[in-house]
């Protein structure tokens, strides 16, 4: 496929994009016969033309950010059921989580065993949901003014009503992730909310998938290091890996999703 002209191969890009939610790079040019400098070359081109978003590693779509919450939900579902799948043996019974909102958490709210008795604290009415038919689960919502961009309750009165507890591992969503700086997200109030359950949590466990790394966020919210867990998949870059395995994260990578 070496002999792809400019415009086809932008054609595929962006047929890539809407199929799979986003493109690697050195993943790209290996399946074409080209360099990576061509995949990148094109990858630009294409963002200045608004046509994708290029994040660290490739690209994604260039309406990922402003797609509503409903569209964030449908994208790559058995990518992060492939990362819910690796996350929820970390869990044990009699924990106390706090499931923070996103697509992949959901995901791993899902996933819980049915055998896993658990008390699970969530600022997200779709995970409270997903887990109301489950008597072995206690739910506890937190209140107040519904973003309706994360789907979640993020204010003041969230974070009043998160002090009240201290969850053993507190299950984050990310806007963005490196190991240097760790979690961050793209709206001062999410970060504040999000900083203050994590600072009242034994552990953190962050599930990623592989856009988001080495990806910066306006909002630094909290770093991660021993004894937190950052589960990612199956095809993230060794050099993410080694670097999470330096800090001391407790490093899980999912297995990849059915083909």
């Amino acid at each position: 496929m070496s002999d792809l002209l400019l415009h086809e191969r932008q054609s595929l890009i962006l047929r890539r994009l809407q199929s799979d939610g986003r493109v690697i790079a050195a993943s790209l040019a290996q399946e074409l016969s080209i360099s990576e400098d061509t995949v990148r070359r094109d990858l630009r081109e294409m963002a200045a033309a608004g046509l994708c978003r290029r994040v660290y590693g490739g690209a994604l779509p260039a309406t990922s950010d402003a797609s509503s919450l409903t569209e964030r939900l449908s994208l790559s579902p058995e990518r992060k059921d492939a990362l819910a799948r690796a996350a929820v043996p970390v869990f044990e019974a009699g924990m106390t989580l706090f499931i923070d909102s996103g697509s992949t958490n959901l995901a791993i709210a899902r996933a819980l065993p049915h055998t896993l008795r658990l008390t699970v604290i969530t600022n997200a009415p779709n995970i409270a949901s997903a887990l109301i038919d489950r008597p072995e689960i206690d739910i506890v919502l937190l209140g107040g003014k519904l973003d309706h961009r994360t789907g979640a309750v993020i204010g003041a009165r969230a974070i009043a009503d998160a002090a009240s507890f201290r969850p053993d591992i507190c299950v984050l969503g990310s806007c963005g992730f490196d190991a240097a700086g760790g979690i961050s997200a793209d709206d001062f109030d999410e970060a504040e909310f999000k900083r203050s359950i994590a600072r009242r949590s034994r552990a953190l466990l962050v599930a990623l998938t592989s856009e988001k790394l080495g990806v910066t966020a306006p909002f630094e919210v909290v770093p991660v290091g021993g004894g937190d867990h950052v589960v990612l998949e199956h095809d993230a870059g060794t050099g993410h890996v080694r670097a999470l395995a330096s800090s001391g994260a407790n490093v899980i990578l999912a297995e990849p999703p059915p083909s």
